[in-house]
């Protein structure tokens, strides 16, 4: 899926994907910023950040029309994954927004589809339309978003379960609560986690302990962000970074992340200034 300048991380079920991708939270909420958001996406799809994510609730579908405009032509490069609120995920209701998500995203198959939190409705119900989707041929997979240890133990529980192909959370430098014993717990199920704001809504953009490493390789302190995301053996399990841009400019930049080595003494240094949790922790969320 992606280009040879992009690491790619495998799915539990053998598909492999993009270990950099976009994000669109907060895109197709202005008329006024559409084109620029679609060109954005564009140029990561053309970078090789072919992983895409989506959701029904950004933008009320804005964002999945600025997609599915941004990806005409170029379908059968993108890994597409989108969201459903946990208010429409009924066993009628997931089926129903999946439909009017490929409406808006101008396809016919959504490669993953993922409960966006936990709700009211009963997750065997609801894994029960995923399951119903993929014999469709409407997704490719599905998976959960928000989720921390004991919903995933919960969910895994069921009979479908084992079939959950990622978890996406919020996980940064400055945000590593998962990383204590969710994503070790999908490490050992060989589920790559999915990272939602990697650069802590632009915090680590700019942040000091980052300097003197992006001095140091020529880089900018977001990359080494999201190269420290994409450092095999660092987290407990693979990790998949969704960084939102709607600027073609940081979406240049953020894919020149993927080539940028982080030694031994640079994970240390991140360690000693942004310390790995000792505890559990609350799943941070957004």
């Amino acid at each position: 899926m992606g280009s040879d300048a992009v690491p790619t991380v495998a799915l539990p079920d053998g598909r492999r994907v993009p270990a950099l991708g976009i994000g669109t939270w907060r895109m197709g909420e202005r008329a006024t910023a559409r084109r620029a958001e679609v060109a954005a996406v564009r140029r990561a799809v053309e970078l090789g950040a072919t992983l895409v994510d989506t959701a029904e609730m950004y933008g009320d579908g804005g964002a999945e029309s600025v997609v599915g405009e941004a990806i005409a032509g170029l379908r059968d490069r993108v890994f597409l994954v989108s969201k459903v609120l946990p208010s429409n995920a009924s066993p009628a209701g997931t089926i129903a927004a999946c439909e009017r998500s490929l409406k808006r995203l101008r396809c016919e198959r959504i490669d993953l589809y993922l409960l966006h939190w936990r709700g009211r409705w009963k997750l065997a119900d609801t894994v029960g339309a995923f399951e119903r989707l993929v014999e469709q041929g409407k997704i490719g997979g599905w998976g959960v978003s928000n989720f921390d240890v004991d919903d995933m133990a919960e969910l895994a529980a069921l009979p479908a379960g084992a079939r959950c192909a990622t978890d996406q959370v919020y996980y940064a430098l400055s945000r590593r609560g998962a990383a204590f014993d969710l994503l070790p717990w999908m490490g050992a199920r060989a589920m790559p986690a999915m990272a939602y704001c990697p650069l802590d809504e632009g915090r680590l953009a700019s942040h000091p302990a980052l300097r003197s490493i992006a001095l140091e390789l020529g880089a900018t302190c977001a990359q080494v962000a999201l190269a420290w995301l994409l450092a095999a053996g660092a987290h407990g399990t693979d990790v998949i970074a969704i960084p939102k841009s709607a600027s073609v400019e940081r979406v240049e930049e953020n894919a020149r992340a993927a080539a940028l080595h982080l030694e031994p003494r640079h994970l240390a240094a991140l360690d000693r200034a942004f310390p790995p949790p000792r505890d559990r922790e609350p799943l941070a969320v957004v």
